[in-house]
């Protein structure tokens, strides 16, 4: 048995190059159709995600944690990305279950995320239930319910985004041309969860369809939240049965396993840092420092616009329905990225390669954090000349809040796609298992979310709080992607120098 070079035999001893790599490699490619239907399930995690990113900053501020501190608790999603989502990927590379590799992990992440959007949604009432009192600013056993739930939300959604990718890469076999397909598609499903999310979390009057989801504990901006969850719920429980019932995931032989045994799935994933080439550790680097840009923006997005541009406070309501155009602003972006989603490739042979299309976009980002700055500025211009402003923003500050909102789907489809149609490919051609070098490629970006959560609250203070600091350091960081991806990244002619395998090193033309 050969790994994929032609001229390199296998050494088991290196864990760069497996026998679990070589036995995938030497399947078939599945038909697209399958791959659409793996990569559906995008939208059931993303639908989740977006209320999440949408409502939930907001949401803790309601129970009681300072704004500063806000970010803290969203630590959470990068430790457990950091933990989880590498042993799942191991796991999964080496499953010898009957119902497959990558099956059994995300049925099992999808019942969990059930799981913990009912805690997260009914936080407010078992804290109540469990002795809180209402009439205080701060609900502690609420917010601990909540902090439960939001681990196990971001433990379940590594589980399961994790071995999608690694599913979809397993179907593509190799095929670069298919790789990158299924990673358009994973990111147009995202788009399409984000619509439907930020739909959801825009509409105020969502709640009326539960009635019972209002409580004493509850009001009504969190009973939205409450039904926004009961449809994340059967989205994605639905689009998670009907893929996995249709597409089917081939076991991996115990032989194989045996063949490829190693002490730990740490041991693996020190030992593909290590084995990394140039080109995977430049992906890497770039996909950080992009990280530093993006995560302020989501932990931020809709408190930016309650606070900054409608000027509220939270519980006011010129805050909730800034943080309700906010949603809808949100839904813009997930509409722009599902349609830029289905154009990378096209986009990647326009302007002449993967790294200049991503140099290109994340100087779009810089940008588009740029107009942050203007546009509270403006804001808050207009209501100390008219305090009755609050809450009514000009028609011209609307607008650019929303052109903010939509520029920014541009880039956020390349984050979504490239750089894991990259990992993929880079992992075909080094022999890495698919699972085990996306979360590799994970490290890059829970990294960077876990300083950014640390310092995300402390520097807004420091610069006299609000979120524009840390929309400026996104800026930045957006910057310095930008000029690292087009400097750093492989072009084309060493690409091409690069098929030292049957695969080339990524190139989109």
């Amino acid at each position: 048995m050969e790994a994929p070079s032609p001229t390199k035999p296998i050494d088991p001893t290196k864990p760069s190059i497996t026998t679990l790599s070589v036995e995938a490699s030497q399947a078939e490619a599945s038909p697209l159709r399958k791959m659409f239907a793996v990569a559906s399930i995008a939208a059931g995690i993303q639908f989740g995600w977006a209320l999440q990113l949408s409502l939930l900053t907001p949401y803790v501020q309601l129970l009681g944690v300072p704004h500063a501190a806000a970010s803290f608790i969203w630590l959470c999603g990068p430790i457990s990305g950091l933990v989880v989502q590498p042993i799942v990927g191991y796991y999964s590379d080496r499953s010898t279950s009957r119902f497959g590799r990558r099956r059994p992990f995300i049925l099992g992440g999808a019942v969990a995320v059930a799981i913990a959007v009912f805690l997260i949604g009914y936080a407010a009432d078992i804290g109540y239930a469990a002795g809180d009192d209402i009439t205080k600013k701060t609900r502690p056993r609420a917010v601990g319910v909540f902090v439960i739930g939001f681990w196990i939300l971001d433990v379940a959604n590594n589980m399961l985004q994790g071995p999608c990718r690694a599913f979809l890469a397993d179907l593509a076999a190799g095929d670069q041309r298919k790789t990158r397909m299924a990673n358009g598609f994973f990111s147009f499903f995202m788009a399409v969860g984000n619509v439907l999310g930020y739909a959801a979390g825009s509409f105020s009057a969502l709640h009326k369809i539960f009635p019972f989801t209002e409580t004493k504990a509850c009001d009504v901006f969190c009973a939205n939240l409450k039904s926004c969850f009961f449809f994340s719920i059967l989205l994605l429980l639905f689009l998670s049965t009907v893929a996995l019932i249709y597409v089917k995931d081939k076991p991996v032989p115990p032989r194989a396993v045996q063949e490829d045994a190693q002490p730990s799935c740490f041991f693996q994933l020190f030992g593909a840092l290590k084995e990394l080439k140039r080109p995977m550790w430049m992906l890497m680097l770039v996909t950080a420092i992009n990280w530093v840009g993006w995560f302020p923006y989501f932990l931020f997005d809709t408190d930016w616009m309650g606070r900054e541009v409608y000027g509220g406070s939270v519980g006011e309501d010129a805050y909730a329905k800034g943080v309700r155009v906010g949603s809808l602003g949100l839904l813009l972006n997930a509409v722009v990225l599902g349609f830029m989603s289905l154009a990378v490739e096209p986009l990647g042979k326009m302007v002449g390669g993967v790294k200049r299309l991503w140099g290109i976009v994340n100087f779009i980002l810089a940008i588009g954090f740029g107009m942050t700055i203007v546009i509270t500025k403006v804001a808050e211009h207009e209501r100390h000349l008219n305090p009755a402003a609050v809450g009514h923003p000009s028609t011209g500050v609307t607008v650019g809040s929303m052109v903010f909102f939509a520029v920014l789907g541009v880039p956020l489809a390349i984050t979504f796609s490239v750089p894991f149609a990259l990992a993929s490919i880079y992992s075909s051609a080094s022999g890495a298992g698919q699972g085990l070098s996306l979360g590799v490629l994970n490290l890059a970006i829970v990294v960077p979310q876990m300083i950014v959560s640390a310092i995300s609250g402390p520097w807004d203070a420091l610069f006299g709080g609000g979120n524009l600091p840390a929309f400026v350091l996104g800026a930045v960081a957006a910057a310095i992607s930008a000029i690292l991806a087009v400097v750093l990244l492989p072009n084309s002619k060493k690409e091409d120098e690069a098929k030292t395998s049957s695969l080339n090193m990524g190139s989109f033309h």
